[in-house]
């Protein structure tokens, strides 16, 4: 263990109005600060993970942190993007300047402004994220790119509604519990399971309880190589993590198996000694209800062509054997898209300190994350422990 989360922050996922992103990146910057009781002249680096892609005009925006927060000021900051995957992108890259002994303390913020662009933009913006020479045109957008993907699945395995229903219940039923969320219902299998007017299809057997949340949010962490986290109120130390990036087209690739995902688990479960049964959670990339679906697959909860199975089985139920997204996940907390691996790292640290309020998972003690960019083309696994 050679770093770990010593503070954070997290604003509200949702519709943000009367917010940019400036106001978000300094809120949550200052917050995390004063969580983990460290002044910004302490800060040793700052890394901001931010994926615009025309969100906003403002697109330079590494120091806009320094506008807020005054101290910052002549401190080294990056931005980071690696499409969905930015926020733990930009997590790796501050425990990398960590353990390179550049510094000591880092400051690592996530943030998306989405809800005011036009609906009809934010299609094409996101489908930026995939290989547009060969997947540019496809109808629905970023969601087609997943409807694609689960025609694909089912055609190989059979029509796996049921499995899809159960995840989207599951993570709306968790993220009531969740004060952060943008969306705090739950609206039960049946209504997810079935075509209606207020869930309609999106994009091939994809219904809209299928789809994560166009949002606005931020959170931020602040991390301490392991001597200096040693000392402070509360260090959550990461015991592994891995980075494995896929060809960008799909059609280089099985898209019935997320190969770049199980290959980032491997890495990150070498590493670390630990196996899947050691971990107490995941915290997962549902951007749609059919990539949790596989990522069960890819980590080994579920054989290939199996993982409905676990979702209805109550396996990754918040009380079954390894509970899955208990913060609602995208799905309900939202994906506001640079915040979102920074907030996957937030809820896991909570929930390993037993900090995590109604979304607890009893005895929690390794959280394992992943969060991915693209069709599963950048994969990016983190396991988390509370050492104070």
């Amino acid at each position: 263990m050679t770093a770990a989360i010593v503070g954070w922050s997290h604003s509200p996922f949702g519709k943000l109005e009367g917010e940019d992103v400036e106001s978000l990146v300094g809120r949550v910057a200052e917050e995390a600060l004063k969580d983990a009781g460290v002044a910004p002249e302490d800060v040793d680096a700052i890394y901001l993970g931010w994926y615009n892609g025309g969100f906003s005009k403002q697109d330079f925006g590494s120091s806009l942190v320094m506008n807020t927060v005054d101290g910052l000021r002549f401190k080294p900051s990056t931005r980071m993007e690696n499409a969905c995957a930015t926020g733990s992108a930009a997590v790796h890259q501050g425990v990398n300047y960590l353990e390179a002994k550049q510094g000591k303390v880092v400051l690592v913020v996530g943030v998306e402004k989405m809800t005011a662009t036009p609906g009809p933009e934010i299609g094409g913006i996101l489908l930026q994220a995939s290989y547009l020479k060969e997947e540019g045109e496809t109808e629905g957008g970023f969601a087609g790119v997943f409807g694609q993907i689960c025609n694909g699945y089912f055609q190989k395995y059979g029509d796996q509604s049921d499995g899809l229903a159960a995840i989207a219940a599951k993570n709306h039923k968790n993220g009531c519990a969740n004060p952060y969320a943008q969306l705090r219902k739950d609206l039960g299998f049946e209504f997810c399971r079935t075509v209606s007017d207020k869930n309609p299809l999106v994009a091939g057997p994809l219904k809209r309880t299928d789809c994560s949340l166009v949002s606005d949010g931020a959170a931020a962490l602040v991390l301490a190589d392991m001597d200096t986290a040693l000392g402070m109120k509360k260090a959550v130390a990461f015991r592994a993590r891995a980075q494995v990036n896929d060809y960008l087209p799909m059609s280089k690739r099985d898209m019935t198996f997320l190969d770049g995902c199980a290959r980032a688990w491997d890495q990150a479960f070498d590493k670390s000694g630990l196996s899947l049964d050691d971990l107490s959670f995941v915290e997962t990339h549902d951007c749609f209800t059919i990539a949790e679906m596989m990522q069960y697959e890819a980590m080994g909860i579920a054989k290939p062509g199996e993982g409905a199975k676990a979702a209805l089985d109550g396996v990754t139920a918040k009380d079954g054997k390894l509970p899955v997204n208990p913060s609602g996940g995208l799905k309900a907390k939202g994906h506001p898209i640079g915040a979102t691996g920074v907030s996957m790292h937030v809820m896991t640290a909570m929930q390993t300190r037993g900090d995590a309020g109604d979304m607890q998972v009893k005895d929690a003690k390794l959280g394992g994350i992943f969060n991915m960019g693209g069709a599963a083309v950048a994969n990016y696994v983190s396991i988390l422990e509370a050492v104070k």
